[in-house]
């Protein structure tokens, strides 16, 4: 799965999520509680929905790692990544 296929994920379970922010523009460095007006309820549906559609567990520890577009794509590819 490439970089941009995880970023088009995130976006699409966002959307799932807040659907006013569909085609909303957002670097990958915006915070996505302040640039997408995201609560804490709304991100811990975000990792329960990337969780479920990836195949694995995010731990709520990790969840931090999804504040950004670009650290977000950068952690669950680093989760998908062969070991």
């Amino acid at each position: 799965m490439t970089r941009e296929d995880l970023r088009q994920i995130i976006l699409h379970e966002i959307s799932q999520i807040a659907p006013e922010t569909e085609g909303v523009a957002i670097s990958d460095t915006e915070d996505l509680r302040e640039a997408l007006d995201l609560d804490s309820m709304d991100i811990f549906n975000l990792v329960v929905a990337l969780s479920q559609r990836l195949g694995f567990d995010i731990p709520d520890a990790d969840a931090a790692r999804l504040t950004t577009l670009g650290s977000g794509t950068d952690y669950l590819q680093s989760r998908l990544a062969p070991r």
